[in-house]
């Protein structure tokens, strides 16, 4: 399949999730749509969080998880109630467009390159994401990508651009465009024996590791910051306001930032609280 039929079918299957989750909370008033990264659903995140704040709201909340890209596209066709995201830029111009109330810093974790024990480019170690992609880049060792425009893909782009390098050119020979989620390019690149960056959530949830490694990790650039932000009603006036910001608030509240901060897979906190609570 080419980079831009998975994009296609990726939206497709988007939009026909979201067109049935319209349907359910349509008919459930209490009921709100998350349009959200891949990542906070593939973590398990929700599934320790959405209970605990049915139990003190009432309300159901339906996750759409897609790429970043695709999260802003639906939200901004009023497919949901709520943007829950990590690409700062795109988020604070979802709001500057008019499609947000105000978006609020919620929790952040960081990115990591995972990659062989072989590791042909030799990155193992470094500090510096802008030397790491130079290195992989000058060795021509195989590198996967999402490619779909998630929060993943802007961050990776904006980090080449740092590096001074443009890998498109050599899209299809060492630098390979999966156009999938983060679970699917982890497994692609394990499979190739290639070098991926990824989300450390994703990564310590994945189970398909084999021999793979975290190689570099802790550059301040590495950042990864997520933000929630209620859609407006101004420009999508069948949203629900009220439950949606009801929902922001609790997951910024000491009871929703302590749930995010006491979540652990393999003993290791995926997500790390930073709303400003009341």
């Amino acid at each position: 399949m080419t980079f831009i039929r998975a994009l296609a079918t990726s939206a497709i299957i988007a939009a026909a999730i979201t067109t049935t989750l319209v349907a359910i909370a349509s008919a459930n008033d209490r009921s709100i749509i998350v349009q959200s990264t891949t990542s906070t659903k593939n973590s398990g995140l929700y599934n320790v969080l959405l209970p605990q704040f049915k139990k003190a709201t009432g309300i159901t909340v339906h996750i759409v998880a897609v790429g970043t890209g695709q999260a802003i596209r639906n939200a901004r066709n009023c497919d949901g109630d709520v943007l829950l995201v990590h690409a700062k830029g795109a988020e604070q111009k979802f709001v500057t467009d008019g499609f947000g109330t105000k978006r609020h810093d919620l929790m952040y974790n960081d990115f990591v390159f995972v990659g062989p024990p072989s590791d042909s480019a030799k990155i193992t170690g470094s500090k510096s994401a802008s030397d790491t992609l130079k290195k992989i880049a000058t060795s021509k060792a195989i590198f996967a990508s999402r490619g779909d425009d998630s929060g993943t893909h802007k961050k990776e782009r904006t980090l080449w651009q740092a590096a001074g390098i443009d890998p498109t050119p050599s899209s299809g020979k060492w630098y390979r465009e999966t156009g999938s989620g983060m679970g699917a390019t982890l497994n692609i690149a394990v499979g190739m024996g290639a070098y991926a960056m990824t989300d450390r959530a994703t990564w310590i949830a994945f189970k398909n590791k084999r021999d793979f490694k975290v190689l570099v990790e802790g550059d301040k650039a590495l950042f990864n910051q997520y933000g929630i932000t209620a859609v407006s009603a101004k420009k999508c006036p069948s949203v629900k306001t009220k439950l949606a910001e009801t929902f922001s608030a609790w997951l910024r509240s000491k009871s929703g930032q302590s749930a995010i901060a006491a979540y652990k897979r393999n003993g290791q906190q995926l997500f790390f609280p930073n709303a400003v609570t009341n």
